[in-house]
């Protein structure tokens, strides 16, 4: 399987149409069908249920998800060894949102003063996903929260830490108390992080739950938000998630004693030392008078 096919199918995908994805090709219509017809039958499934617009099957879904992942690949190796020389192509960071997170994103106006070619691809979802698209080589770094297993990565960590407390609606009895101890939330809805490690730090926390209605956990605070504007439950987050809310509607109260966390910068391990990562990383540890 070629990669000039994989872009031929994801213009058919695209276009939904194999006469305006063979123009968008500059190739003909009979070419650009029989490119996808060998492609079918090497797989074995057909990509395509036919008719007055192309809809993807099954299979093709599939297909269309590992082949943007594997265009995208080709694409960044072609940048890096590209820019080599001049400094330029795509850097990818991927993060959820952390305090350290927003740190770090703001060096890049330094960065991009010091190399103007470079564009950038800013990722933001759960840690697993990131430590996904790094695996797969979709991400030069990934911004993750400790505690992590990081057996597969080279990383630091940022020296800016996250600070646990309340998101609470703004009308509720805990936005009216300066910080939340154990005992304010016997009795509330609480929702809070699914990814196990953190959830550990944050049981211990709470120590024994059984008193406790612990009504959701999720992957992304983002989801859960709804549920505190209404006042029905509230989220066990870090403060930089929910900092962006109207606090009209929710506010965020500090966990007594205090919680915090840390996040660290991660890379594949023996990467990355050549191209825009390599200059990246060697700007950060600069920046951060990081020592190896």
């Amino acid at each position: 399987m070629e990669i000039r096919v994989l872009r031929y199918f994801l213009a058919v995908v695209r276009e939904e149409n194999i006469s305006k994805a063979a123009e968008s090709l500059h190739l003909t219509q009979p070419t650009l069908s029989r490119q996808i017809a060998d492609l079918e039958a090497e797989l074995g499934q057909p990509l395509f249920e036919r008719g007055r617009r192309l809809a993807l099957t099954e299979a093709g879904v599939m297909l269309r998800h590992r082949a943007e992942e594997a265009v995208a690949l080709v694409d960044r190796i072609e940048a890096d060894f590209r820019h080599a020389e001049d400094v330029g192509g795509t850097l990818a960071i991927g993060s959820g949102v952390y305090a350290a997170g927003t740190e770090l994103i703001r060096n890049l106006e330094d960065f991009s003063l010091r190399y103007p070619k470079v564009q950038y691809e800013i990722y933001t979802n759960s840690a697993d996903t990131l430590r996904e698209r790094l695996d797969a080589g979709l991400l030069d770094f990934a911004l993750l929260a400790e505690p992590i297993d990081v057996a597969h990565y080279d990383y630091f960590r940022l020296p800016t830490k996250d600070v646990w407390g309340i998101f609470t609606q703004a009308d509720s009895p805990l936005a009216k108390k300066k910080k939340i101890r154990r005992k304010d939330l016997e009795g509330r809805r609480l929702v809070c992080t699914g990814r196990l490690a953190i959830r550990k730090e944050v049981d211990h926390w709470l120590g024994d739950t059984d008193d406790l209605l612990m009504f959701a956990r999720h992957n992304l605070v983002d989801n859960t938000v709804p549920l505190v504007f209404d006042g029905f439950a509230d989220a066990i987050t870090i403060k930089a998630a929910v900092a962006h809310y109207d606090t009209k509607k929710a506010v965020f109260r500090p966990l007594s004693p205090s919680l915090e966390s840390t996040v660290v910068l991660a890379w594949k391990r023996f990467q990355p030392s050549f191209g825009v990562a390599g200059r990246f990383l060697e700007f950060i540890k600069e920046r951060y008078a990081f020592k190896a």
